[in-house]
């Protein structure tokens, strides 16, 4: 019986604990996952889904989020006590796709990405255990014993890892002994919730704010979801005279708050979901102890400004995911994990400087829609600075100061940095594949490292690929990369893949000349790992990830 005790114990089911636990069943580890609530959560919450976060779903194979995510509407602002528009403008700048950054920022409410995040863990046989909540747990060197309770019925639960994905109010965090330090924003505090209502003159195709005064002082804004129903919409109110906590518990001054602001007439349906909101800007020291990790809410919380929580929260679980992985097969050693906090501190950290920046530029402006830079589509955030990338195209520079968050240049590259996709590929390779990618990122999964080997024929590529036949395929892949001269034929190959970059897209993202041999390796995250010169170079990366090689 107790062999087959999943090794992981996942703690919170939110987007952070169901993605944590996905790339876990998708590598081959059997997870087992609950929340305390003994229903699923409803409620918009935070919808907004950038683009780096979106290529993680994919890679995840998740398309749902990308097909169901709806366009990020325009903002319209009025003019006090009247309907007469006051100017529209974007909650983020305004975006095209291009070959190497094909995804743009969506909006989908949580309670609908929990839903989707539970089907595809079904699809191991796995399901959220509602209602089991943590009460406490001990850790030892070989693993972690929980105390879990269900109905009044205390359980012992024997795991290898346990992982807290339990909210900003974490016993996880808590019972291992984090700072969680920061401050709480007494001078940002909103109400927000899902309603169903009727509005006479109100444009569903936008997201409408009503102010009088500036941010703080009495507002309304009202953003469509038919997520919520037909008539649905996800609001939110500041009053700086009001108490917002009496607000909150009443439906009857929630729909007065909103007609006094709103001049036309509404009818309203239904309060769906509804909830206060102060500002805490606060993050954990580090993101584990042992064999206890933290992820999401649990270790950072943060102005909704900038929508990075959610994201964040999900980069954080991706990039535990597939480390935690590799050890728990016996492929890594236990110190990789270590590198899980080393990532992701200066990441959270930067990103709380920025979230909290762009709160005070709102208040200062007295406008919640201000011009963001494209920082925040997360394209540019980057762990150059880890202790497991290798480029041997970059002089180490000692001092060298940390840039996280990034901008993202489409003139540079370096290990570290996210990799770029690249459509219109094609496969050449003789044999049968388990993957025929027309782009880049359908070749990107959380259970294997992609070794890219660009290459001006495939015979220049065969030296590189005859020393790195050994690896498993189960966790590393080999394609090669040809340009566009390259003879379209059938071609036999030790790689799993070789692909015509037949628009030079490829070689254009990834910065090679088309005489070049230049070889890449991609992580599960679709984190560059390494850029080398040739086998050598994959090898010694490879020897910083995987035991034995």
């Amino acid at each position: 019986m107790t062999s087959t005790r999943p090794p992981v114990l996942v703690v919170g089911a939110g987007p952070a604990g169901l993605v944590a636990a996905l790339t876990l069943l998708q590598n081959g580890i059997p997870v087992r996952i609950i929340d305390k609530d003994p229903n699923p959560r409803i409620g918009q919450r935070g919808p907004g889904i950038w683009p780096r976060t979106i290529e993680l779903f994919n890679f995840l194979n998740v398309p749902e989020v990308k097909d169901l995510g709806k366009s990020i509407l325009k903002v319209r602002s009025y003019k006090p006590g009247t309907l007469e528009p006051l100017g529209e403008s974007f909650v983020a700048p305004h975006m095209e796709t291009t070959p190497a950054i094909p995804f743009l920022p969506k909006a989908i409410g949580q309670q609908l990405l929990d839903v989707i995040l539970r089907r595809h863990l079904e699809k191991f046989s796995c399901s959220v255990e509602m209602g089991t909540e943590l009460r406490s747990f001990e850790q030892s060197d070989v693993g972690v014993t929980a105390v879990l309770a269900r109905n009044g019925i205390l359980e012992t639960f024997d795991a290898k890892w346990l992982i807290g994905t339990d909210g900003a109010k974490s016993v996880v965090r808590k019972q291992l002994g984090l700072t969680f330090l920061g401050e709480t924003r007494d001078d940002f505090r909103v109400i927000t919730g899902d309603i169903c209502l009727k509005a006479v003159g109100l444009n569903r195709s936008y997201w409408h704010q009503f102010q009088v005064g500036k941010f703080q002082e009495r507002r309304v804004s009202l953003r469509p979801t038919d997520e919520v129903g037909e008539d649905g919409w996800q609001f939110s109110i500041s009053d700086g005279a009001l108490d917002l906590t009496k607000v909150a518990q009443s439906e009857e001054l929630i729909f007065e708050m909103i007609a006094s602001l709103i001049p036309t007439e509404i009818t309203f349906n239904k309060l769906v979901w509804v909830s206060e909101f102060r500002a805490n800007v606060r993050m954990v020291n580090k993101f584990s102890e042992g064999r206890v990790f933290v992820a999401g809410d649990a270790a950072h919380v943060h102005p909704p400004t900038g929508g990075q929580g959610l994201n964040s929260g999900v980069q954080d679980a991706f990039n535990l995911g597939w480390k935690l992985a590799l050890v728990e097969k016996g492929l890594a050693d236990k110190s990789l994990l270590e590198t899980y906090s080393a990532e992701r501190l200066p990441v959270i950290s930067e990103m709380l400087a920025m979230t909290t920046s762009i709160l005070n530029q709102i208040k200062t402006l007295g406008r919640v829609s201000v011009q963001r830079s494209p920082i925040m589509f997360m394209l540019g955030i980057n762990c150059r600075f880890s202790t497991i990338v290798l480029d041997e195209f970059v002089t180490p520079v000692e001092g060298r100061p940390i840039n996280a968050y990034g901008v993202l240049d489409e003139g540079h590259l370096e290990a570290g940095d996210r990799a770029p996709d690249a459509p219109d590929m094609l496969q050449v390779a003789l044999g049968e594949s388990d993957l025929d990618p027309k782009t880049l990122f359908g070749l990107y999964r959380p259970w294997y490292h992609t070794v890219l080997v660009f290459a001006p024929s495939h015979a220049n590529a065969i030296p590189i690929l005859g020393e790195l036949e050994a690896y498993d395929k189960s966790v590393v892949r080999l394609a090669v990369v040809l340009p566009s001269s390259a003879p379209a034929t059938p071609v036999a190959s030790p790689a799993d893949l070789v692909l015509i970059d037949q628009e030079g897209h490829a070689y254009s993202a990834y910065l090679v000349e088309s005489d070049q041999t230049k070889v890449f390796v991609i992580r599960p995250d679709g984190v560059i790992g390494a850029i080398v010169h040739g086998a050598e170079g994959v090898k010694k990366y490879f020897s910083r990830i995987i035991l034995d090689v």
